[in-house]
Order: C-alpha cells, then structure tokens, then sequence
C-alpha cells in the first residue's frame, strides 16, 4: 500500500472515531440491559411542565434554588429503576438533615402506563422525598428532548408486556438547574455519596 493511499486511510479512521465520539457524548452511550450512559453538560435541560404523584404541577422552574437530582425511567422496569431509586433512598439517608437541600425526581418515559396513581404506589417502596413525574406523552418527550435522554419502546417476545431502553444515568444539577455531575448505573457507593455532598454544598 502507498504512503499517500495509508495517510487517507487513517484520516478516514479518525473521522469515523471523531464522529462516533460526538454521538456518545450528545446523547449517551447504551450499555447492558438497555441502560444508557452519561451524557454531555452543554445544552442540557429547558422548560416542561408535569404532574407529581401528588397532582401538583411541576414546572422547570422547581429544580430552581436548590440542588436536584433527575432519573428518568418507568414503574415497570425490572432492574434499573428499582435499583437506582434503592440507591438514591440510601443516599438520602446517608445524607442527614442535608438530604432536604436535595430534591430528587423520578420522570417516567412510559407514560401511558405510568399514571399518577401508579407512580404514587410505585414510590411507596422508596425515600418519600423522591416526587414521581409523568404527564401526556407529548409533554413526556418535550423533557426528554430537553433533557438529551434516550427512550424506546421494546416490543416483549411471546406476549410478554413490552419494556423500554432507557438512559440510564442519574443528572445533577445546581441551584441555578445547570447539569454539572451525573451518577452512572451502579457507581461505587461512596463516590456517589461524596458526589451528592458536593453538589448540596456547592448549591
């Protein structure tokens, strides 16, 4: 092979790699399971307007003031969500009195199975300060949209219930509701607590 025909060659390389490097970074990297990974800070977050669990409205203006911490998944999830709320119900324990500095939010991205009512049964099995998020799927894909997170729907195999890819990462965000840290799926324990300790200090 030529010098000339080896040089485009790895030009051709870079880009592909230049190009593959953006895409994770703008809208996140799917693992295991469908869980995706964290995703870049820039142009991250806007206006939506939700329903808790309670039947209060939740605008964008609520994560303004204080620090917050926003997961997005869905009641029938059967390890993620589970697993990532159990953790966040141990790190508002961990965190003492600074856990009412933090507001945490659980916004579904199945929402036409994710009713108020199921979120509020739902959320019964974890920290009560977690509110749980849903609405009509339009304004559930405008806060995906805002929020650069990734959701499909998985049909089941053999007439089992369908399930959805999701990301998977936890976003935490300052009290002026700017992204400055994610939890991944998982993380070890205290560097997860050390994150959320920081971020209740900072804001």
């Amino acid at each position: 092979m030529s010098g000339m025909k080896i040089f485009r060659l790895v030009i051709w390389v870079a880009v592909i790699v230049l190009a593959g490097a953006t895409l994770w970074l703008t809208v996140g990297g799917r693992g295991p399971g469908g869980a995706a990974g964290p995703v870049a800070s820039a142009t991250v977050g806007g206006s939506f307007s939700l329903t808790d669990q309670t039947g209060a409205t939740v605008t964008d203006a609520a994560l303004k003031g204080h620090a917050s911490a926003l997961f997005f998944g869905y009641t029938f999830c059967p390890d993620v969500c589970p697993t990532t709320l159990s953790d966040l119900t141990l790190y508002l324990s961990k965190l003492g009195a600074d856990a009412n500095k933090l507001k945490v939010y659980f916004v579904t991205v199945d929402p036409e199975r994710d009713s108020q009512q199921v979120m509020a049964d739902y959320l019964k099995a974890f920290d009560p300060r977690i509110a749980g998020l849903t609405g009509p799927r339009p304004a559930i894909d405008q806060i995906l949209k805002e929020y650069k997170v990734y959701a499909k729907k998985v049909p089941g195999e053999n007439g089992a219930p369908y399930t959805m890819d999701h990301t998977a990462t936890v976003y935490l965000l300052d009290a002026n509701a700017q992204l400055v840290g994610t939890i991944d799926y998982q993380e070890n324990p205290d560097e997860a607590l050390a994150k959320l300790k920081r971020l209740v200090a900072a804001s």
